[in-house]
């Protein structure tokens, strides 16, 4: 069985950078919240960690001038952008409708329950963004210079 060892570390910072979301809400908030390790959100963000981590381990596979580390970067790109941009903002979005909802009450209750509130933790902030892609770089050196 041929290993890939790309994808591999790509999956290893996305778990880890899930865990750490957990650890922050812990030291942060003083709870535990073990459900963050399969949810959107928060920091850092584990999309981008782990498609940098990918990338950069293709980059020391394929070498830096390669097509597949051109490719594995643009998605990198795309993916990040899209964290920042679409999901922040569709999350945002979510926060004011929750609060119309919630001062409208009365109109959305249906049989006598409330609505269930939107998730409002989909994207991230720049410096979670950043902080994945950092993340997702030092993994990959890691699973290439130390494991």
């Amino acid at each position: 069985m041929n290993l890939n060892i790309s994808i591999l570390t790509g999956f290893l910072s996305t778990f880890i950078a899930q865990l750490i979301k957990v650890v922050v809400i812990l030291v942060s908030e003083r709870r535990f919240a073990w459900d963050r390790i399969a949810s959107t959100g928060g920091m850092p963000s584990s999309h981008s960690a782990g498609v940098v981590a990918c990338a950069t381990s293709i980059g020391l596979i394929d070498g830096w001038g390669s097509t597949t580390f051109a490719v594995a970067t643009a998605l990198a790109l795309v993916v990040m952008y899209d964290a920042t941009g679409v999901r922040r903002a569709a999350g945002l979005h979510a926060e004011y409708l929750n609060e119309i909802a919630k001062e409208l009450t009365h109109i959305f209750k249906q049989d006598g329950k409330e609505q269930k509130a939107l998730k409002t933790l989909l994207g991230h902030t720049y410096l979670q963004v950043i902080a994945g892609m950092f993340q997702g770089v030092v993994v990959a050196l890691a699973v290439h210079y130390l494991i």
